[in-house]
């Protein structure tokens, strides 16, 4: 039996050591998105900026600040993803401790 013991253990072990490496991988690509949006959100001011100054035809620069505009709110919503996939990563990081402390 102590030998199953064994092999369980290590089993837990290894799942552990893979859980923790994924978690890992999504914060990192959860940053790295998460620095793109706000890369993304300046560029866009950026723009807007530049379209007012640049554009003579007011009617092209109104189309093109209002598909900006819908482009913020998709961010927006990609925003919201992006936490919603924290407080998703924050319960697995919980399971974990949980799981460490069991030992």
């Amino acid at each position: 039996m102590s030998n199953k013991e064994g092999n369980d253990e290590r089993s837990d072990r290894t799942a552990l050591t893979e859980l923790e490496g994924a978690v890992s991988g999504l914060l990192d690509r959860l940053a790295a998105v998460s620095a793109r949006a706000e890369d993304a959100e300046g560029k866009g001011e950026e723009l807007g900026e530049l379209v007012k100054r640049f554009t003579g035809d007011g009617a092209e620069a109104g189309r093109m600040l209002s598909r900006l505009k819908g482009l913020e709110e998709e961010n927006q919503d990609l925003r919201s993803r992006l936490e919603t996939g924290r407080d998703g990563v924050d319960k697995v990081l919980a399971k974990i401790k949980f799981l460490e402390e069991q030992r």
